[in-house]
């Protein structure tokens, strides 16, 4: 999925955190775009056909799928050829140094035609609609493969793939899961997240992105509603949810929509569904009220006591 992982394990068997790092390889193998033969890079070729894949596959549409309902269309996991229209397309680390090249073709969207078959194990995009799980999928394989471990007999986990974290169960210090939240301008910290169970995401545009031959700057972050980079002057956004899966779409939403003031979106409306969220943007870092019950050891918000 085109990011490194770095897997903590409190307990629990001493394989275990070789077990950690077979299964990211095989959700990799399964969820990359970079992969032709991957399922997610199958179901974008299958031109509107139903097609056989795993139950883990078949899970993470379906998230895809939730996230665009819940978000109502803000976060849309078939911006693949947005994506790849804005120069994005081949992994991050082969672009390095290199400029992009852009297309004008149309962009289709297509996730409410999606049709996900549990009981025959298929799923089917709408002719021409591709698939990118790009985040979602991320902070999905935290969630299955946290859950996983303590399965398998570890008592605390902590699995972060990408910068989607997720934590479970009893931390090192058997006090509390704290996580940096770091400055995408470079700067310290931003603060410390101290969690018991749940998940952390941030969406950025720091790092991913690109500059095409015309001389302008694009990210991979896009705007469904003009399949183009978003034109923001948020520079990343970071929640903390239940789910690692569910962290990603919504820091799609805080980054999309964070600097917004009305009640239907942005932080009041993440306020609203118990997430906390912080946006940092070019003119200085807000946050919403919940994300000050998370915030320890941060000027922006008082010392837990």
């Amino acid at each position: 999925m085109g990011s490194s992982a770095h897997v903590i394990v409190v307990g629990g068997h001493p394989g275990l955190p070789a077990r950690a790092r077979d299964r990211l390889r095989e959700l990799e193998a399964m969820w990359s775009r970079f992969l032709a033969t991957s399922e997610v890079s199958r179901l974008s070729s299958a031109s509107g056909e139903r097609l056989t894949v795993s139950s883990e596959t078949r899970l993470l549409v379906t998230r895809a799928i939730e996230g665009h309902r819940f978000t109502r269309g803000r976060f849309d996991a078939t911006v693949l050829p947005a994506v790849v229209a804005a120069g994005y397309d081949r992994s991050f680390d082969s672009m390095a140094g290199r400029s992009a090249a852009m297309s004008t073709n149309a962009v289709m969207l297509g996730s409410e035609g999606i049709e996900v078959d549990d009981v025959a194990g298929t799923v089917r995009l709408p002719h021409g609609v591709a698939f990118d799980p790009g985040g979602i999928g991320k902070g999905l394989a935290a969630d299955l493969v946290a859950a996983e471990l303590l399965e398998r007999g570890a008592s605390g986990v902590c699995v972060n793939v990408g910068g989607d974290l997720r934590v479970a169960g009893e931390p090192p210090d058997g006090e509390v899961w704290r996580v940096d939240v770091d400055d995408p301008r470079g700067g310290p910290s931003l603060g410390v997240v101290a969690l018991t169970d749940g998940a952390v995401a941030t969406s950025s545009r720091a790092k991913r992105r690109w500059v095409t031959p015309d001389g302008v700057e694009h990210h991979h972050l896009i705007e469904p509603i003009t399949g183009a980079s978003a034109a923001t002057s948020v520079l990343a956004a970071t929640v903390v949810a239940s789910e690692g899966w569910r962290a990603e779409v919504l820091a799609k939403v805080a980054f999309l929509d964070g600097m917004s003031r009305s009640s239907a979106t942005g932080l009041p409306w993440l306020d609203r569904l118990g997430i906390g969220a912080l946006v940092v943007h070019e003119g200085g870092v807000v946050q919403n009220e919940r994300w000050k019950r998370y915030a320890i050891g941060s000027p922006m918000a008082p010392r837990a006591a």
